[in-house]
């Protein structure tokens, strides 16, 4: 009973560190390119390997991100609370948890469609290479959007098992959308980065130019996501919808202007959770109604 009782609780604090509540970024979109593959609603198998295959993902990639960064998190005011970097979990237990996390995201990928599994290495290899980014590069942005914009695109793969422009153009708009906040978040560490000679845009070109680079980012989403919609024949849902996505990063780009970082968990959590979820939904009513 000890056993189990300190068991669990270090996979609550793993899943704390992990962030693991930061999946409801990711899942909706995961499950647009699925409903936009199916034109409505996705066999339930497919839906659940989806799922699946998207979570072990995310928690392999932010447990190998959390190894590779231990260095850097415990010379930063911000994270020296990780519980790697207190001690609080053992490197070896993060380290299991990320390759069984490996293990079901394998598995999930060879219950769809064969070129899902074929195509599994690449997120897995960009999920290991980005942790690394920051320390020659401010294009790692870019990189973590790209790695949440394969969702989409893999899971319309896993539907109909062929290259579309729909979802690639989906996923365009998820590479800036994410770049534009990882920018926003970046924020908070400038000062760390600087001294520290890691690369972030915010870093590299200051704040007031970061801002400037954060909006056209997202502007850049707002557009991607239209072709999406033109493409894929939605309609006046899709759009107000749209319209609602766009008054979202207006207010996110706003609120950073004017309050800065107090305003930084509202933006990063609750506007971004709710902007994935409105685009979802307002397909959904498109496709299904």
């Amino acid at each position: 009973m000890v056993l189990m009782r300190d068991l669990q609780k270090k996979i609550l604090v793993f899943l704390e560190m992990i962030k693991f509540e930061h999946s409801l970024f990711a899942l909706p979109f995961a499950y647009l390119g699925l409903f936009l593959a199916e034109e409505g609603w996705p066999r339930w198998g497919v839906f659940f390997w989806v799922t699946v295959a998207m979570v072990s993902f995310r928690t392999m990639a932010m447990a190998l991100n959390r190894l590779i960064d231990v260095s850097i998190d415990s010379k930063n005011p911000r994270t020296q609370n990780r519980a790697l970097v207190t001690g609080g979990l053992k490197k070896s237990f993060v380290g299991l948890f990320a390759f069984l996390s490996l293990l079901v995201f394998e598995f999930s990928a060879s219950k769809l469609r064969p070129i899902c599994l074929i195509l599994s290495p690449i997120p897995v290899c960009l999920a290991c290479f980005y942790p690394w980014l920051k320390r020659f590069t401010w294009m790692s942005h870019l990189i973590l959007g790209m790695i949440l914009a394969i969702a989409p695109y893999g899971a319309w793969l896993a539907s109909r098992g062929e290259f579309s422009w729909v979802p690639a153009f989906l996923s365009f708009g998820i590479v800036t959308w994410v770049a534009g906040f990882d920018v926003i978040y970046a924020f908070q560490d400038f000062d760390h980065d600087r001294l520290e000679g890691l690369f972030s845009i915010p870093a590299r070109f200051g704040i007031a130019v970061s801002l400037r680079i954060t909006a056209a980012f997202h502007l850049l989403s707002i557009v991607f996501w239209s072709v999406t919609g033109y493409l894929a024949g939605l309609g006046w849902i899709f759009g107000a919808g749209l319209v609602f996505a766009a008054g979202i990063l207006f207010r996110e780009d706003w609120l950073i202007r004017r309050y800065g970082q107090a305003k930084l968990q509202e933006v990063f959590f609750r506007l971004n959770a709710m902007l994935s979820l409105v685009l979802f939904l307002a397909a959904v009513g498109d496709l299904v109604y």
